[in-house]
C-alpha cells in the first residue's frame, strides 16, 4: 500500500486558513484536505491509495476536529497504510455492529449466489419474526449461549423444523461477524459438540409432520373423479401425480423440455431441488395430459401455462384450489409423491434405488452415493408404468386439450 500525495507540494494549512477557506477542497499535504461545502460546513478527509485504488477516510468535521487533530488522525492512518493495513477497513472492523446489521448484510452477500429469490425473503421472514426481537440490537460480537438458549427455546418444541432453521442461521450470521474479524471466539449456535447437550433432538422432540397424503388404495377413484374436472389445474395436477414430480417442476415446464416421440421429459438443473438435471419417463397416460403440440410454438411455452394470463405460470396454490373443489381438503398435491413412495414401497418389488431416482431425491449415503452413477432410466420407466396401470387406470385422456384452447377436450 501507499499514501497518495498529489498535493505534496502544497502549502500547509494555517488556522486562519481553515476558518475563512472558501468552498471547495484545500490540501494541508500528504493526503490531508479540508473539504467546504458551499453552505460552509467544513470536514477533514485522508486521500490515500491501497492496491491501485483510490480512497477516502473521513476524519471528522470541523471545529470538532481541530487543524492539529486532522493531521495526528493522518499521521495514524499513514502509520497504518505503512505496516499494509487499510484504515478504513479497519476502522469498519473496530464499528461494533448489531446483530441484525450483521445478518442483514449476510443476507445481501448471499444473495447473488442463491438461484431462487424466495431464499433471501425466507431469511429475512424466520430472522424478523423469531430472532431480531430479541437479538436484533446485540452487538452480535456479545452475544452468549445464554441469548441463543433463550430465542430458541418458545419455538424449539412448538415449531422444531422451523426452530432448527433459525438455528442454522444464528450460527451462520455469527460465522460471518467472526470472518470480519468483528467477533472471536467459538460459535455459540453451534450444534455439534454444543447445543446437542442443552437442547432436544429436534426430531425426537415431536414426530416430523408429513404432508397428508391419499391412501394408495384410493388412487384410481380419485383419478376417475379428477378426470371430470376441467382446467389447466386439474390437467398439471393429474400429469404432477402421474410423474410423482414436485408441483413447482410441472408448472414450469415448457415444450423444450419434451421428447415425445422417446417420452421423456427432462427437467434442467436449475428447476430441480437439488440442482441436478432429472429425466423423467412418461406413460402414454401421463403424455396424454400435456395436450397437443402445435407446430410453430416456441421451446420456451408453458405447457401447464395461465388461461387467465397467457405467458404466466399457473399460480402454486391452482392444484390445491382443484382439491377443495374436490372437496379434498384432507390432502395436499405434495402428498401425492407420500402416495407414490407408499405404493412402490409397500406394494411393488422395485428397488429403494429406484424408487428414490424416481423421486429425485439424493443419496444420503456417501458409500452408496458413489457407486449410483446411473439413473436408473429403464428401470424407473417399468417403474412409472406400474404407476400409471394403478393411478390412471380409471383416468382416461379425457382432458386432452389443444395448446391454444386450453379447455378440455
Amino acid at each position: 500500500m501507499k499514501c497518495g500525495n498529489k498535493c505534496g507540494n502544497a502549502m500547509p494549512l494555517s488556522a486562519r486558513k481553515v476558518e475563512t477557506a472558501t468552498p471547495g477542497r484545500h490540501g494541508d499535504g500528504r493526503g490531508l484536505f479540508l473539504y467546504v461545502k458551499p453552505s460552509g460546513a467544513r470536514s477533514w478527509v485522508l486521500r490515500y491509495q491501497v492496491q491501485g485504488r483510490r480512497r477516502d477516510l473521513g476524519l471528522g468535521p470541523y471545529p470538532d476536529v481541530s487543524l492539529a487533530m486532522a493531521r495526528t488522525r493522518a499521521a495514524e492512518a499513514r502509520r497504518l497504510i505503512a505496516e499494509g493495513e487499510d484504515p478504513i477497513t479497519k476502522k469498519q472492523q473496530a464499528k461494533p455492529k448489531t446483530f441484525r446489521e450483521a445478518a442483514l448484510e449476510l443476507i445481501e452477500s448471499k444473495r447473488p449466489g442463491w438461484k431462487n429469490a424466495k431464499h433471501a425473503s425466507q431469511w429475512t421472514a424466520t430472522l424478523d419474526a423469531y430472532v431480531f426481537p430479541k437479538l436484533g440490537a446485540v452487538q452480535v460480537a456479545k452475544i452468549e449461549t445464554a441469548d441463543v438458549i433463550s430465542t430458541l427455546t418458545p419455538i424449539w418444541t412448538e415449531k422444531p423444523e422451523t426452530a432448527s432453521r433459525v438455528r442454522q442461521r444464528i450460527e451462520a450470521v455469527i460465522d460471518y461477524a467472526s470472518a470480519l474479524g468483528i467477533r472471536s471466539g467459538d460459535n455459540p449456535a453451534r450444534w455439534r459438540g454444543h447445543l446437542d447437550h442443552l437442547l432436544p433432538k429436534p426430531k425426537k422432540v415431536r414426530a416430523v409432520k408429513h404432508h397428508p397424503a391419499l391412501p394408495h388404495a384410493q388412487m384410481a377413484n380419485f383419478m376417475a373423479d379428477l378426470a371430470k374436472r376441467e382446467g389447466v389445474a386439474a390437467r398439471a395436477l393429474a400429469f404432477t401425480i402421474l410423474t410423482a414430480a414436485r408441483s413447482g417442476e410441472t408448472r414450469g415446464m415448457t415444450w423444450g423440455e419434451v421428447d415425445l416421440e422417446a417420452k421423456v421429459w427432462t427437467i434442467p438443473a436449475g428447476r430441480m431441488k437439488a440442482a441436478k438435471e432429472h429425466r423423467v419417463p412418461l406413460t402414454e397416460a401421463a403424455v396424454a395430459l400435456l395436450g397437443q403440440c402445435d407446430e410453430g410454438v416456441p421451446k420456451e411455452a408453458l405447457i401447464f401455462g395461465s388461461e387467465a394470463k397467457p405467458g404466466k405460470l399457473i399460480s402454486d396454490m391452482s392444484m390445491t384450489a382443484v382439491l377443495r373443489r374436490m372437496e379434498r381438503a384432507d390432502i395436499t398435491v405434495h402428498g401425492f409423491r407420500s402416495t407414490f413412495r407408499d405404493w412402490a414401497g409397500e406394494t411393488t418389488g422395485f428397488p429403494r434405488e429406484v424408487i428414490e431416482a424416481a423421486l429425485a431425491h439424493g443419496i444420503k449415503d456417501k458409500a452408496e452415493a458413489a457407486y449410483a452413477r446411473s439413473d436408473l432410466f429403464d428401470k424407473r420407466r417399468k417403474l412409472m408404468e406400474a404407476w400409471a396401470s394403478v393411478a390412471a387406470a380409471r383416468a382416461p385422456a379425457a382432458n386432452v386439450v389443444s395448446l391454444n384452447s386450453g379447455k378440455s377436450a
